[in-house]
């Protein structure tokens, strides 16, 4: 499908959206949305999902910078407060992309009721404005959601590359990938530390243990939140697909409406053309039969009788 986000259709003049308008960021110039017809209170619904947007921006920001912090750290007690601030922050973004995915969806409804009012249907102008808002919105949920599956995904290499370097650290010997696998997906690490346990000592080993328990918690905490966010971002797929189809059938409108504008101004201008020459040979044609008539009145000369 073709980029939503930067379609545009030619407007005419007549079919507009309404001027101050800006169909991607809301109301410029403050004017209230309530001022405009066919935008009641639906500019006010776009800047509270701009607000979602931007809370979810900076989520992302802090879950990026707690999970480069994560590497560094070698200590359980650093590692638990991490995974406390990133459990909180993940259940943040759970509930905002939520929220703005019922925002998202109320407000596609509430086009659809709009198109339903006189002057306001499907292909206007205001139709128009309100579905391309409604799409980039929709659009920019979506890329939001997905750039939180691409952190799961990172944060997934990423542990796996902190267990083995913490394995060879402690026991001097590299694990095979099934010794890794058995410890990202239990967590339970004393078995495979049990040479070291008895040639360094439990207390030696017992903080890297229990940092890479807190570690192994604290992704699988992040793991099954974000995981929630993939039915989100499949349902915004199949929004944005219907949205643009409306996109699609609206700009089929308009082309249709401007060839048939172009199609009667040139028929408009063609019957001028011919009005004016009809004028044109009128006017010949009179001066013709007043030269005929002068030339057979002077050939009679009805004066000399």
């Amino acid at each position: 499908m073709r980029n939503l986000l930067t379609d545009s259709f030619e407007l005419s003049k007549v079919d507009q959206a309404p001027a101050n308008v800006d169909i991607e960021l809301g109301l410029q110039g403050g004017m209230s949305s309530s001022a405009q017809p066919g935008f009641e209170g639906f500019f006010e619904q776009v800047r509270e999902i701009e607000k979602l947007l931007e809370t979810l921006t900076k989520l992302l920001k802090d879950l990026q910078n707690s999970n480069e912090e994560s590497k560094i750290v070698t200590k359980a007690s650093a590692m638990k407060e991490i995974k406390k601030r990133m459990e909180k922050d993940v259940n943040e973004v759970t509930k905002t992309a939520r929220l703005a995915k019922s925002k998202v969806e109320k407000l596609n409804k509430d086009n659809a009721a709009n198109r339903e009012k006189p002057g306001f249907g499907k292909g206007s102008g205001v139709d128009r404005s309100r579905t391309t808002t409604t799409v980039s919105l929709t659009k920019r949920l979506r890329e939001r959601i997905s750039e939180f599956q691409t952190l799961r995904e990172a944060i997934q290499k990423e542990y796996r590359d902190v267990v083995e370097r913490r394995v060879f650290t402690v026991t001097g010997e590299r694990a095979d990938e099934e010794t890794i696998d058995r410890l990202i997906e239990t967590g339970d690490s004393e078995q495979i530390f049990q040479r070291a346990i008895q040639e360094q000592g439990r207390g030696r080993v017992l903080d890297t243990l229990q940092e890479i328990q807190e570690r192994h918690d604290a992704v699988k905490e992040i793991e099954q939140k974000l995981l929630e966010l993939q039915q989100i971002f499949l349902d915004m797929s199949v929004l944005v697909e219907a949205q643009g189809e409306i996109l699609d059938n609206i700009e089929s409108q308009v082309s249709g409406a401007a060839e048939h504008i172009q199609t009667g101004t040139n028929l408009l201008q063609k019957a001028r053309f011919l009005q004016k020459n009809t004028r044109k040979w009128t006017c010949i044609g009179i001066v013709i039969l007043l030269i005929i008539i002068l030339i057979v009145v002077l050939s009679l000369k009805p004066w000399s009788k």
